[in-house]
């Protein structure tokens, strides 16, 4: 189809409708063939172009028409404050890591990695295969398709100890995203009102999640180390807590990896206190210099439920993630994932099924380490150089974040305020805490677009903070 033929028709049409008065009938297809040199498709593409910006409208069988601009009458909403009452917004800053920022500024606030760092042609071949395949017009089954609950469980398998046993097919749920998979883990196995212990700093969407199912979320202080095990044991103790959320590998923000000791301690404490570890391994694909380690490849005694997304790996547009837990605890959550969304969309199993059986991706996957490498790389030689004032702690061996710790006293939103009107977009590191934050942070993510951009970005960022310096000393 050619896209700028279509668009020169659709644009001569809009001079038209221009002129013309609502529902005035628009020439017909046959006559703007003859007029463009067009063929029928290219017309109707055209056409589809108008109608979806609202400027016309179809009529099956009569023709396309002016479509009448009508006068939205003034409504009173008021009534709706005392409805809904109080507003509960738990992490109104973390979200603004999903803003989508002008073309022109500088993204370092992005929770996604940039196209060029997706298996493009690999995810375009799956959807092409996919509306061939019965997945397109079949409910697929409740717990997922049997090929991708297979895949996630082998993945598992694949990196255990040989003495232990590796998750069966069946142990595997398929979830839409791994943000529904949290909201069904906490409400599954800790309850509104219950105790969830939670590394902190810890992935902002988590802390949403448990806001939102009304668990009571007990902060467990973690660095470039992860967490204390001694606290983490007496918050078990104290609280008589279930359940304890983290990200071994390369946690969001601070990109840390828990090393083989510390697993270990966190597994003893976890059976010791017949609770759950709910290990989120958000990250599993984008490991540097090192390779994610699940926890859950140690444990088969069921006091592991591991949590994988391809999301961000594969496409933002196939949203599936694999949710692996074995014994009771499976059935439980299956009960609540059914309640909330039945079941995951079976084109788009079957899509990222197929993206992640095809050889390439593991091609894909090697050369997406060595450009994060680079990413990472320089932003944090940017920062070094234009942001003295600011300390990095740990530079990760995986993941898509740096984690800025700013000069005491900074004012984090007020910086990034600053920032973004010199063109930069960042994200204060508050949404990130479950507890007001011990400090103010900035996390930068490198794998965001235009990395040729990120020494200006680290540049206007030492300047906003040298200014708000400047500003404090007056």
């Amino acid at each position: 189809m050619n896209h700028s033929s279509s668009e020169r028709i659709a644009a001569g049409l809009r001079e038209w409708i221009a002129a013309a008065p609502p529902g005035a009938k628009l020439p017909s297809t046959r006559a703007l063939v003859a007029e463009y040199g067009a063929s029928p498709v290219t017309v109707q593409q055209a056409l589809r172009v108008l109608v979806g910006r609202g400027i016309v409208e179809t009529r099956p069988g009569v023709g396309a028409f002016v479509r009448a601009v009508r006068t939205a009458r003034t409504t009173d909403h008021g009534w709706q404050a005392a409805a809904l009452g109080e507003s509960a917004d738990p992490a109104p800053q973390a979200l603004a890591a999903l803003r989508t920022p002008p073309n022109d500024m500088i993204s370092l606030h992005a929770g996604y990695p940039d196209r060029e760092l997706l298996p493009e042609r690999l995810v375009r071949a799956a959807f092409g295969r996919a509306g061939r395949d019965d997945s397109a017009v079949q409910r697929p089954p409740t717990a997922g398709l049997p090929e991708l609950q297979t895949w996630f469980a082998a993945e598992l398998g694949a990196v255990g100890r040989a003495d232990v046993a590796p998750p069966a097919a069946s142990d595997v749920l398929v979830l839409p995203g791994s943000q529904s998979g949290l909201g069904t883990i906490f409400r599954a196995i800790v309850g509104a009102g219950g105790p969830l212990l939670m590394e902190s700093p810890s992935y902002w969407g988590a802390i949403l999640a448990a806001a939102q199912v009304g668990v009571r979320v007990i902060p467990i202080p973690s660095g470039p180390d992860g967490p204390d095990p001694e606290i983490l044991e007496r918050a078990f103790r104290r609280t008589g807590a279930r359940a304890f959320y983290a990200q071994p590998n390369f946690a969001n923000p601070h990109g840390a990896q828990w090393a083989p000791e510390l697993v270990d301690r966190v597994l003893d404490i976890v059976r010791a206190n017949g609770a759950f570890l709910i290990e989120d391994d958000w990250a599993h694909d984008f490991g540097i210099e090192t390779r994610s380690a699940p926890v859950a490849a140690r444990d088969d005694s069921g006091h592991v439920v591991y949590l994988r997304s391809l999301t961000k790996s594969v496409s933002p547009a196939v949203r599936v993630a694999g949710l692996v837990a074995r014994g009771p605890v499976r059935d439980r959550l299956l009960a609540d994932a059914q309640a909330q969304s039945m079941y995951v969309s079976g084109a788009l199993q079957t899509i990222a099924h197929d993206v992640v059986t095809q050889p390439a991706w593991r091609t894909h996957l090697r050369g997406v380490r060595h450009q994060l490498a680079a990413r990472r790389d320089l932003l944090v030689a940017a920062l070094r150089e234009h942001v003295p004032g600011a300390r990095l702690d740990l530079v990760p061996r995986g993941g898509l974040n740096l984690w800025l710790r700013l000069p005491d006293g900074t004012d984090a939103h007020r910086l990034a305020r600053d920032c973004e009107d010199l063109g930069v977009v960042v994200a204060p590191g508050q949404g990130w805490f479950p507890e007001p934050a011990p400090g103010a942070h900035l996390r930068l993510n490198y794998s965001g677009p235009d990395p040729a951009f990120f020494a200006e970005g680290a540049r206007i960022i030492g300047a906003a903070l040298a200014l708000q310096d400047t500003v404090e000393l007056h």
